[in-house]
């Protein structure tokens, strides 16, 4: 069994041009009195509209590398011709998302065995219709098992041909 762990780090980009200053407010009450208010500190933020934009997309591309180091990537196919699942045997981390995509060999389909996942998963849920089929390659289907487990899996048209794969999440 193969265990596949993908790390990534991210960066979160920090604003620069905030400023701290003190003021004096001093207020002029009928009768001649003066009142001093206390000193409170003003923050004032300077950055132009092109900052923030550049704070924005680096945040939302950090978020797209972290959200994409978590995903496993599953040949359907292999480069020799094989019907397989590359890798077929594998473990993830709960919540992890799985992205099967089309190789070689195709057309191809996900579909998990319902009597072969944890009790309470929903097969239907999770696996592709097993008469919709990714037909040209590059194409994906993606899934996330978040209840721990084994779930077995195949492609039906070709599950004669031993087409099967097994995940365990941990």
């Amino acid at each position: 069994m193969a265990t596949i762990t993908n790390s990534a780090a991210v960066t979160i980009p920090s604003f620069t041009g905030l400023k701290a200053t003190a003021t004096n407010a001093t207020t002029k009450v009928s009768a001649g009195v003066k009142v001093s208010a206390a000193q409170f500190p003003r923050l004032g933020v300077k950055a132009s509209l092109k900052d923030v934009g550049v704070a924005v997309v680096a945040t939302a591309a950090s978020a797209v590398l972290a959200s994409n180091a978590m995903a496993i990537e599953v040949l359907l196919g292999g480069d020799d011709g094989s019907l397989a699942f590359i890798p077929k045997d594998f473990s993830i981390a709960a919540g992890e998302k799985i992205v099967f995509k089309n190789n070689a060999g195709f057309p191809h389909n996900v579909v998990f065995d319902e009597d072969e996942i944890p009790s309470g998963v929903d097969a239907s849920k999770i696996s592709m219709s097993e008469e919709d089929l990714l037909n040209a390659p590059g194409e994906v289907y993606n899934v996330t098992l978040s209840e721990k487990g084994t779930y077995s899996f195949y492609c039906s048209p070709h599950q004669g041909a031993g087409m099967v794969g097994k995940v365990t999440v941990n």
